[in-house]
């Protein structure tokens, strides 16, 4: 068995940047960034991954909490069931 290797043609048609084009004129909305509120300014700046890590850890705070409440709760229930339980046998 042989194997004859394929080559791939290369494509004589250069590229066209299109949507740079197409498309400038809707991304310069940041232009106004100035007069926006600080929160919008914050949004909008290069550092996303700072407000994406806070409301990542609100998240897991709130979940904490959730639990955290629940399971007080359940021990809670338990402790009267075994207090019912106990009087019961009584």
């Amino acid at each position: 068995m042989r194997f004859i290797p394929i080559q791939a043609q290369e494509d004589t048609v250069a590229a066209v940047d299109t949507l740079t084009e197409s498309y400038s004129p809707k991304w310069d909305g940041t232009a106004g960034l100035d007069q926006a509120s600080p929160l919008i300014q914050t949004a909008a700046s290069y550092d996303l991954i700072f407000i994406v890590l806070g409301v990542s850890l609100i998240i897991w705070f709130v979940l904490l909490f959730f639990i955290i409440r629940v399971d007080k709760k359940v021990s809670k229930l338990e402790e009267e069931i075994e207090k019912a339980n106990a009087e019961r046998n009584s």
